[in-house]
């Protein structure tokens, strides 16, 4: 199966009908374009105890077809991103185009697999022709930094790929999203949008990043010992608001984790994380005093092996905690993680440890990266696309966005799974038109296996 000259094709293998493990194809004139190549984090079903594995999507449709796969582009650094393509880059050996600092965590991720990928670093409003597609960066806001969506041109249409994305006046990292941008696109002739579903079931505006300062200052000002704060290593907007807070309250910054301490490096070295941001050597962490501390820890869905785990286990190389530390967890819980969230809550409070959850928090302790219902409406007006396609969601994620978009006038939506072919020419769905699965990584047998 491939397009012809006529045809413009978008064709999911992950992250439609789900929400994680991105992989997104673009099909015109015997070429494709790839878009993210990310992982999940699932479960391992070998029992209670047994921790979580990567999953990705099994790439078969396009690895046999690799030799019309022009390019790959990543559009942000979050895992559900780019995440499987140190995975499954030999299957493609296509060239990697990114921004900075996204480029800069993909290399760190490369080396380690001893893959020497050409990765090809674009700017903000760049625009290249590869193969029979011209891509131009559309800056947007997300919670790491360079996030962009992309406008995808070919002879017979023109398509905007948002990637993650949220409107927000006053980011932390990163740029406010332009309106007169996004409105001159919708002049211009859209013909179709690939949008972020995520909190479409969500009424209102998300949480701006720089409201989240007030409320971690105060709680964190109210704690008499030691404290520690959960979030995601990828989430740099909620790395340098801690360290402003650290700052503030005249704590010491440390970090707990070693993808933590990789996500600095990679966001120094592209010029962010520069102001207020000083960390302490962990191996100096024993030595402060218990309200000197502000640490950061990974593991804040429960994941084995992670700090947070160590922590409540007493078993962390560099820090014991104690009855009267405060562990703040600044995520939301994701679901199907409720029951090692819990669990993990469960035995730090246990041991005479405060912890303060943002799903239970009436103060702000977490802002999601993604847009709210009146956010999608905002985009949807702007943009006037001719066709809507819903990604990066449930089921019911996904139809609340579609009905959002007819809401705002959008004539066609196309609501579909991994697997489905969206013709963007004709504005038509084939159901399953390719097979789609999943492959966990085996850690001690370094290989890929499917998911059964």
């Amino acid at each position: 199966m491939q397009p012809n000259h006529k045809d413009f094709w978008f064709l999911p293998l992950g992250g439609c009908g789900e929400i994680g493990m991105n992989l997104n194809l673009y099909g015109h004139a015997g070429s494709w374009l790839m878009v993210d190549c990310g992982v999940t984090f699932e479960k391992n079903p070998d029992g209670a105890g047994a921790g979580n594995r990567i999953e990705l999507p099994d790439p078969s449709f396009i690895s046999n077809r690799a030799e019309s796969l022009v390019a790959l582009i990543a559009t942000h650094a979050h895992e559900d991103h780019i995440g499987a393509i140190a995975h499954l880059w030999e299957q493609f050996r296509c060239p990697i185009y990114t921004t900075r600092f996204t480029r800069n965590v993909l290399l760190r991720k490369l080396r380690e697999k001893g893959l020497d990928a050409p990765v090809i670093t674009v700017s903000t409003g760049e625009e290249m022709q590869l193969g029979p597609f011209q891509v131009r960066w559309v800056p947007i806001t997300h919670s790491t930094p360079e996030t962009h969506g992309l406008l995808i041109r070919t002879p017979v249409g023109k398509v905007l790929h948002t990637a993650d994305w949220k409107i927000d006046s006053a980011p932390i990292a990163g740029e406010a999203v332009r309106p007169p941008l996004y409105q001159a696109l919708g002049q211009s002739g859209l013909d179709a949008i690939v949008c972020d579903s995520t909190n479409a079931t969500k009424p209102g505006h998300s949480v701006s990043e720089s409201e989240l300062f007030n409320g971690l200052n105060r709680i964190i000002a109210e704690s008499p010992q030691r404290v520690v704060v959960g979030c995601f290593s990828s989430n740099v907007a909620r790395l340098q608001t801690l360290g402003n807070v650290s700052r503030v309250s005249g704590r010491y910054l440390g970090l707990l984790g070693r993808s933590l301490h990789r996500m600095v490096a990679s966001a120094r070295a592209s010029g962010y994380l520069k102001e207020n941001f000083t960390v302490v050597d962990n191996f100096d962490l024993g030595y402060l005093l218990p309200e000197e501390l502000l640490l950061v820890a990974t593991g804040s869905q429960g994941e084995t092996g992670a700090a947070l785990q160590r922590l409540a286990a007493d078993s962390h190389p560099d820090v014991n905690l104690s009855a009267g530390d405060h562990v703040i967890f600044s995520t939301m819980t994701i679901p199907g993680n409720e029951q090692q969230v819990n669990a993990l809550v469960a035995a730090f409070r246990a041991r005479g440890i405060t912890v303060t959850l943002a799903d239970e928090s009436d103060i702000p302790l977490h802002a999601s990266g993604h847009p709210c219902a009146a956010e999608l409406a905002q985009m949807y007006q702007w943009t006037r696309p001719h066709l809507a396609i819903p990604v990066h969601g449930e089921d019911r994620h996904m139809r609340a966005n579609a009905r959002l978009a007819a809401e705002q006038g959008v004539p066609h939506q196309l609501v579909g799974r991994n697997g489905d072919l969206f013709d963007l020419v004709r504005k038509t769905l084939e159901r399953n038109a390719v097979r789609t699965g999943r492959l966990w990584v085996d850690e001690n047998k370094r290989q890929l296996l499917p998911v059964n």
